[in-house]
């Protein structure tokens, strides 16, 4: 269904889309919407998270989600027909405090081909808000809860079968800060985990098609973090300074197979194990589990510059798109890391 110039304008001004002549609203849904030639960047920046919440008393928030099924972008010359919340792979990271009152308002968009819903884990309710928020295409739901519990938690599509809605990238993350809110650091950032499942093979050119039988079978194509092969590198990649402190929010959407988490060449010096923000805090670790509709949170200062490389350590997954970089800059920290050797400790035999 083509948008009318009316709506099409409306949609521009709700959620700021500029550039393209209403007058050709066929254009306008192609840039809203994406096609194999014109896909949309699907990928959520790791930097695009809501800043640390003030030491504030406990309020109503209000949380708004869309629907929209698109063309993204996959990998280069790749394109996939992903099933969103707000046009990014995950979903906002929606941060709120322990006590406040969440409005939830979804939107399905005009234009999906299915049924969508949100299911949160922060939920203390019927379906995480699921069943409230079971909306036909064009309809609009919502409900109301209370934060009672801090701890970073996984939101997601919930509509049966509910693995094919979140791996085609319906799910998202909710930080539900403690009371005070956590240590402070320079960097936050926003990662998740997930599984594409296709017809064609890992790097194959093209529009690709989703497989329900190798996602029944849990035999993904590609594994991605926020949402394409390779995303979150080049223009993409995190960036801190040698010296500064580093949080990452992580989760795995799944649907289907658990992280082990790992920096390589960085030990985290916090970890919030399993999204608790309220329990022991672990130190001085070098890989965690996360399984899929779970979360975690690490902290760690960078020492020493360069590039790392964040992956999954079932290190077969790189090569199906897994990994991603964090780029420190500053001077050498010789008396921490330095390649070689002062002088040789021995000859080797000959």
């Amino acid at each position: 269904m083509l948008l009318t110039t009316a709506a099409a304008g409306a949609l521009a001004l709700n959620f700021g889309f500029t550039g393209l002549a209403l007058a050709d609203p066929a254009h306008q849904h192609v840039a809203e919407l994406g096609s194999h030639d014109a896909p949309v960047d699907i990928i959520r920046q790791a930097t695009d998270l809501p800043t640390v919440i003030d030491d504030r008393e406990p309020e109503t928030v209000r949380v708004s989600l869309e629907t929209v099924e698109v063309i993204g972008k996959l990998a280069d010359n790749t394109s996939y027909h992903y099933w969103t919340f707000n046009r990014k792979v995950p979903g906002p990271l929606v941060r709120v405090r322990v006590g406040d009152t969440v409005e939830v308002l979804l939107k399905n968009h005009e234009d999906s081909m299915a049924m969508h819903n949100v299911d949160f884990h922060a939920v203390t309710g019927l379906h995480g808000g699921g069943h409230a928020t079971l909306a036909a295409p064009g309809e609009k739901k919502g409900f109301t809860f209370k934060a009672l519990k801090p701890g970073l938690y996984v939101y997601h599509c919930a509509v049966g079968p509910a693995a094919q809605h979140i791996a085609n990238g319906m799910y998202g993350m909710i930080l539900v800060e403690p009371e005070g809110g956590l240590p402070p650091v320079d960097h936050e950032f926003y990662v998740m985990q997930g599984e594409l499942y296709t017809e064609e093979a890992f790097g194959t050119a093209g529009q690709l098609t989703e497989s329900y039988d190798k996602l029944m079978d849990e035999r993904p194509e590609y594994y991605v973090f926020n949402g394409a092969a390779e995303g979150l590198t080049g223009d993409n990649a995190m960036k801190a300074m040698v010296g500064e402190t580093v949080r990452i929010y992580f989760g795995v959407g799944g649907p289907n197979k658990t992280s082990s988490f790992h920096v390589i060449g960085e030990i985290f010096d916090r970890v919030y194990d399993l999204g608790s923000l309220t329990g022991t805090v672990l130190p001085d670790v070098q890989t965690i589990s996360v399984p899929p509709g779970g979360a975690a949170v690490v902290d760690f200062k960078v020492e020493v510059p360069g590039e790392y490389l964040l992956v999954d350590h079932a290190l077969s997954r790189v090569g199906r798109g897994l990994v991603a970089k964090l780029i420190v800059d500053g001077p050498e920290q010789r008396d921490i890391y330095r390649e070689g050797v002062d002088q040789m400790l021995g000859q080797l035999t000959q």
